[in-house]
């Protein structure tokens, strides 16, 4: 009796916490999006891309302010021997040699580009333009983020849908073991029909040990992606799944063409091979600064400069280039035809993704309707064959594969629900605009 209580109060301490540990929290798709766009490390990392290419096309703006440049010195001149000739033309008897022994020198020095042969504009073209197809680039991963979301989500809701359906058909099997076990010892059934039902029973617990082990692998996967506490076990309320029309039907490839973010940010990549075209192209022209400047020399005992300002123009030319910049030019040609032909590829491609994840939404809509038609006629032919069994006109066997038809045809019906969600939400992410199907939150 002790030892009973003892097991008790164990359950009550031990055990409570352990059931609450296993409750399923309910979740919502647009929840789970919401989380991974914030917690993701791929949205992370491209998010520091794109970063990154905004530090450097600031970078490259700077180019068009003027360089200050200011520099000093500080010399000691051991037993120099300082010779002026500064008046040497002069009458005067020469004075003794100079004692010189240290140096000072002061500089300032700017120069401001005033041309280039257009290659800091197109320089600062190019990066925006680089700039801008990592912001593109980003917004892709958001969405291919978002889209295996939605696959494990949808995933999960069918392997829990599963659980549930085979857990049902489990406890029916039992019993009809237990019915089949008395009447097979009142010799009103044959032991081969018992041990069929015992068979039934077996498949139908494999099944249901498989169910399972998927609920616990995809839950893994879930919430690994979401980065929830490795306890954490998700609850999909099925409502979710109703068969109500969604909105935002994509009927061709315009949308796509215009929302997709993976064909915007190669059309980016075009832009700025063409600007690098130009950038090529200036090695043929000269460059022309804007200089200034400011001296101050004090040679000590000998000289003094203070006031020394400079300013002028300075040109400078490759004339080699000439020859040798062609090579440089027809490189840039070449990658900028392959960015375009790139963007063609992705754009015809993007077109049949359209079409087919349309027809696979439109087929799942279909077979969702078969599907519902299914249940009652599986439930109708089991009713039929029980009937028939209870009456002797049906044999063990049919009993069995018409139970085995109305499980069939309950767990296709709940797939094909959770199959609608998941088509629909691909032919969003074919057009690009998956992301934009949810509320998002603002961080």
């Amino acid at each position: 009796m002790k030892v009973t209580k003892l097991l008790l109060l164990a359950l009550v301490f031990f055990g409570i916490p352990s059931l609450k540990a296993q409750e399923k929290t309910g979740l919502t798709l647009n929840e789970a999006i919401n989380i991974v766009l914030s917690k993701s490390n791929a949205v992370a990392l491209a998010n520091a891309k794109v970063e990154t290419k905004r530090y450097e096309s600031q970078t490259v703006k700077n180019n068009k302010y003027p360089d200050l440049r200011v520099s000093g010195q500080y010399l000691r001149l051991t037993n120099a021997n300082v010779n002026s000739k500064l008046n040497s033309n002069s009458s005067n008897p020469p004075s003794a040699p100079l004692a010189v022994n240290q140096l000072m020198l002061g500089q300032i020095n700017s120069s401001l580009p005033l041309f280039s042969g257009f290659k800091l504009q197109n320089s600062v073209r190019a990066s925006e333009n680089l700039y801008l197809s990592e912001k593109a680039k980003s917004e892709e991963t958001k969405e291919e983020i978002a889209m295996e979301v939605v696959e494990y989500y949808a995933n999960l809701y069918r392997a829990q849908k599963a659980v549930n359906l085979i857990t049902e058909n489990l406890k029916s099997a039992e019993q009809r073991v237990t019915d089949f076990t008395a009447l097979e010892k009142n010799g009103i059934i044959a032991r081969n029909d018992l041990l069929k039902a015992q068979l039934q029973q077996s498949k139908v617990q494999l099944s249901l040990d498989e169910a399972y082990k998927n609920v616990s692998v995809l839950n893994y996967y879930l919430i690994t992606l979401l980065k929830l506490p490795e306890d954490y076990k998700i609850g999909i309320d099925e409502n979710q799944f109703a068969n109500n029309q969604p909105i935002n039907i994509i009927k061709n490839e315009e949308i796509a063409l215009k929302s997709r973010k993976d064909l915007e940010a190669i059309h980016f990549i075009q832009k700025a091979s063409e600007n690098n075209i130009k950038i090529a192209k200036s090695g043929y022209y000269p460059t022309v600064n804007l200089t200034g400047g400011f001296i101050y020399l004090d040679l000590k005992n000998a000289l003094t400069v203070s006031n020394a300002m400079n300013f002028g123009v300075g040109v400078s030319y490759d004339i080699a280039n000439i020859f040798k910049n062609g090579a440089n030019v027809k490189a840039a040609k070449s990658k900028a035809l392959e960015a375009t032909q790139s963007e063609a590829i992705l754009s015809e491609n993007i077109k049949v993704q359209v079409q087919q994840a349309i027809e696979n939404y439109n087929l799942a809509l279909k077979q969702n309707l078969v599907y519902e038609q299914a249940i009652g006629q599986a439930t109708e032919n089991y009713r039929i064959v029980k009937d028939k069994y209870d009456n002797g006109l049906s044999n063990t066997s049919d009993l069995l594969e018409a139970d085995v038809e109305q499980l069939n045809s309950k767990i296709n019906y709940a797939y094909s629900r959770a199959n609608i969600m998941l088509k629909y939400y691909e032919m969003q992410s074919t057009s690009g605009q998956l992301t934009q199907s949810f509320q998002l939150t603002k961080n």
